[in-house]
């Protein structure tokens, strides 16, 4: 009877043992499925801002010249001219014709808010005649000679990149108020700008000297000559359809560069915190980007970007958020209608007549 009750006082031990160590494993099955399922600002996840910001309009303005006598319109015509009328050697006419600037050969809606890669086969259109699949292959041609141009120029005469261009009302305050922000929002450009060429403009008006934007990613191009005042963004030397005919394309293009933008954020974050000497710290994540510009292209590219997080095509709980800006060529209400309703959490946009020039900038950024 004694050898009974051991037996079963033993079978009875191994019984809760075995329990135990059921209900063990399946206690760490439920923490590992939280953790991975569960959103990372549950476990210590560090959450970061993305602010990107487009040029002309939104951070710089133009005089009434700008358009026609601007080292940067001028390289439009000086870059179509040297590499697609010199290229036409069996049509003596392409040959011999001076390509006029942007403003005088297009009219506004073709140039305005778009980018400098459609720009530049628009342009070849219109003065000689060459379909864009004809003038495409050229494109990675025309902006290095159209960098090349500005920056030679910019070193004969270190005042020609800024004539007839300035900052606007309050940038500089409110870049150098972000710059002292720099654990949790980070800062680069969105613009249609050859990166080469936005980099001379940023070191030229001093928003440079702000510290604001942050360190280039390493997948983005050096551009001898200014591979020490790089910075974070995405630019119209990264993307360019090269579909001139379709309108949309202005905003669509628009809003792969911010998708490059969010991208080499987002890689700059993981290198950053793999970086750290203690790896036991939370990461940092993009939970936040917010696009800053004037033109409805920049409207719409944003809530582009957005639209493809509710579909899933991009992170799901990244919000977009967009400052839209009307101090460059469209009005406000404009921009309002283009932007539409909010989606909380997932479409935040804001119209600011004022631009950045306005005290309540930062909280529109959400900030």
């Amino acid at each position: 009877m004694l050898l009974l009750r051991s037996r079963r006082s033993t079978t009875t031990t191994s019984v809760v043992r075995l329990l135990y160590l059921g209900l063990v494993i399946w206690s760490c099955c439920c923490c590992d499925w939280w953790y991975l399922s569960t959103p990372s600002h549950y476990y210590g996840a560090h959450a970061f801002t993305l602010v990107t910001f487009d040029v002309d309009g939104t951070l710089i303005q133009g005089s009434g010249q700008a358009a026609e006598a601007s080292l940067h319109a001028q390289a439009f015509s000086h870059a179509v001219r040297k590499v697609l009328a010199s290229s036409s050697s069996g049509n003596s006419n392409k040959n011999q014709k001076d390509i006029p600037p942007v403003a005088q050969a297009l009219p506004r809606e073709l140039y305005h808010g778009s980018t400098d890669g459609l720009i530049l086969l628009r342009l070849a259109q219109a003065t000689l005649d060459m379909d864009a699949t004809e003038s495409f292959p050229y494109l990675p041609q025309m902006m290095d000679c159209m960098y090349e141009f500005m920056l030679s120029q910019s070193k004969e005469d270190a005042t020609s990149i800024g004539k007839y261009i300035s900052p606007l009302p309050g940038v500089m305050e409110h870049l150098t108020e972000l710059a002292n922000r720099k654990d949790s929002v980070m800062c680069g450009l969105v613009t249609g700008n050859v990166e080469g060429i936005a980099r001379l403009k940023m070191k030229t008006v001093g928003i440079y000297e702000t510290g604001v934007l942050a360190e280039a990613c390493e997948t983005q191009r050096i551009w001898d000559g200014t591979q020490d005042i790089a910075f974070l963004g995405g630019f119209g030397s990264d993307f360019c359809s090269g579909n001139i005919v379709d309108l949309d394309r202005n905003h669509l293009d628009r809003g792969e560069q911010i998708a490059i933008a969010v991208q080499r954020c987002q890689r700059q974050l993981a290198k950053r915190h793999s970086g750290t000497n203690n790896n036991n710290d939370p990461p940092s994540l993009l939970k936040r980007v917010v696009h800053v510009g004037d033109a409805p292209a920049d409207v719409l590219a944003a809530k582009a970007l957005s639209e493809r997080t509710l579909q899933n095509q991009v992170d799901d709980e990244l919000c977009v958020g967009m400052v839209a800006v009307a101090t460059g060529s469209y009005p406000a209400d404009l921009l309002q209608e283009l932007a539409g309703s909010p989606i909380p959490g997932k479409w935040e946009p804001v119209v600011l007549e004022q631009g950045m020039g306005d005290p309540m900038f930062l909280k529109a950024c959400g900030l």
